[in-house]
């Protein structure tokens, strides 16, 4: 019976699930599915749908699962979908002989290293240094990141739940968003401005006098970023350009936080879908534009991830470790 790995990218909106083969410092991936987060009970019942569709059962050696949220013993209660996970069950449940939790974009961070040239796009080419940190910033249902440490030969992921901090307005118009936001919510975090749902509040504010259907759309986020990517409503054009602004400072904090002199890794389903917006030097100009540090934040690659799973590579590079263990 062929040994295998079990990995998993939980997200929000969308999970992904793959049998691996483990080989040198990235997996094979044999099969992997995708499965719609909310249509299910549980990541148990998840699991049980992929194992359906195998055609047989492999031997597990080890499982690993990135999930939207703060992991904490093992456990992960999920910020934005009403899921308890606990590592601990999946192991009794599948018999696996090792199950790991993992933050997500701790989970992504992993794959990071691995990750080749077409999967990749530069935004900013830089000088990497191999003897530096990196970082991983990413926007889909809601916004995470992760520092690489470099310790040794190898980066180390550390999770973050950095979405879930303080907002920091830049400019007058971003000071008037965040008033309108916290007669919302009180606060402005930076999820309310930096993922899907953060572009639908920037539209709202940026149409508080004008209608636009693309605001009212089911998915409003995909049809503002449409609308402002084709140029046919001015308002949906600004909610996209202060998105985008906001974006690369975030990853500007996080750079600076980490000094991700080994590179900044822009990540999550979002970035790939309006990359026209954000290579326009929109993103690297306030990634950039935080003196006396312009020159050090000048020098650091900035790239796009293209893979929309590496969420799960980053997992299954993390199930693959805990076999040689």
């Amino acid at each position: 019976m062929r040994v295998v790995i079990l990995a998993g990218d939980i997200g929000g909106t969308k999970t992904l699930i793959g049998l691996f083969e483990p080989h040198a410092e990235r997996p094979r991936a044999i099969a992997t599915e995708s499965f719609q987060t909310t249509a299910f009970a549980g990541l148990p019942e998840i699991i049980d749908a992929f194992f359906a569709r195998q055609a047989s059962m492999p031997r597990i050696t080890a499982a690993a699962f990135g999930v939207a949220g703060p992991v904490l013993g093992q456990t992960a209660n999920m910020t934005n979908v009403e899921w308890h996970v606990d590592a601990a069950q999946l192991v009794t449940r599948f018999a696996f002989p090792r199950a790991q939790l993992l933050n997500d974009l701790e989970a992504m961070a992993y794959a990071v290293p691995v990750l080749e040239g077409d999967e990749l796009t530069p935004l900013q080419r830089g000088v990497r240094r191999r003897d530096g940190n990196m970082g991983v910033v990413a926007a889909g249902t809601g916004l995470g990141g992760s520092l690489l440490h470099r310790i040794g030969e190898r980066h180390v992921p550390v999770a973050s739940e950095v979405g879930h901090s303080d907002f920091a307005a830049r400019s007058d118009r971003e000071l008037d968003f965040v008033r309108f936001i916290r007669q919302r919510h009180g606060r402005c975090e930076i999820e309310h401005v930096v993922c899907g749902p953060g572009l639908v509040n920037l539209a709202e504010f940026t149409h508080q006098h004008a209608a636009c259907a693309a605001v009212s759309h089911a998915d409003a986020a995909a049809e503002v970023s449409k609308a402002a990517l084709d140029g046919t409503c001015r308002c949906c054009v600004e909610a996209l350009e202060m998105f985008v602004d906001a974006y690369g400072a975030v990853a500007g904090n996080l750079a600076l936080i980490g000094v991700t002199t080994g590179g900044m890794f822009i990540g999550g389903g979002i970035a790939p879908r309006i990359l026209p917006a954000l290579t326009t030097g929109r993103l690297i100009a306030a990634f950039r534009d935080k003196p006396p540090m312009t020159d050090l934040l000048d020098a650091m690659p900035v790239n796009v991830i293209l893979n929309p799973d590496a969420g799960l590579i980053g997992a299954a590079v993390y199930a693959n470790r805990l076999t040689r263990t």
